[in-house]
């Protein structure tokens, strides 16, 4: 009887060993590349800072002109990352650090950007981070799961960003001397020096 429930449970766990394997590998091979495109912007600063900080420009806006950017920044999002497996390897410092200081200067001064404006700055943005991700991918790499993946954080962080602000500022109507306009407008200079540092560095190295 022993030997017989022995033999049961070396093969109950080869049996989970072998489907645990092959889970594993199916994620690998067929999504692992998505999961890539969903965490890999969310680990450079450049991303982090540039995303955030369109998102809360939008957010300080209003839904109105703040909704256009639901598709316009993931479409942006695509169209840089084809941009940059064209181009290949291309600095993008510059631009990071240049639209980290429009955007910053445009939060401090809680300065009312028209809509054409703010998705053109949105798409702008989204296009350079869109070309250095896609820059910095493997050449075994699925594009298109990956851009699947960057897409949907791109339109998840913006939508979030958006109304976590406009939840903040409660209303379009706060006074422009209320301590959240002043937090927000406080932040939109932390986000203008960080791109004057980055452009300081870019510009000496």
């Amino acid at each position: 009887m022993k030997p017989n429930l022995l033999r049961a449970a070396i093969a109950a766990l080869m049996l989970l060993a072998g489907g645990n394997a092959a889970e594993a590998h199916i994620v690998a091979a067929r999504l692992g590349d998505f999961y890539m495109g969903v965490v890999h912007p969310l680990t450079d600063l450049g991303d982090v800072v540039l995303w955030t900080a369109t998102g809360v420009l939008a957010g300080t806006l209003g839904g109105a002109k703040g909704r256009w950017l639901i598709p316009v920044f993931p479409l942006g999002l695509l169209a840089g990352l084809l941009l940059g497996q064209m181009l290949g390897a291309v600095s993008t410092q510059l631009a990071d650090a240049a639209m980290m200081l429009a955007l910053g200067m445009l939060l401090a001064a809680a300065a009312q950007v028209p809509t054409v404006l703010l998705c053109a700055m949105a798409f702008v943005v989204a296009m350079i981070r869109g070309a250095a991700n896609g820059a910095d991918l493997a050449p075994e790499t699925d594009r298109v799961l990956f851009a699947a993946g960057l897409a949907c954080v791109g339109y998840a962080a913006i939508t979030l960003t958006m109304a976590l602000t406009a939840a903040f500022r409660r209303t379009t109507a706060d006074s422009p001397t209320s301590w959240r306009a002043i937090a927000v407008r406080a932040l939109g200079g932390w986000i203008a020096a960080i791109g004057l540092m980055m452009g300081s560095l870019a510009l000496a190295s």
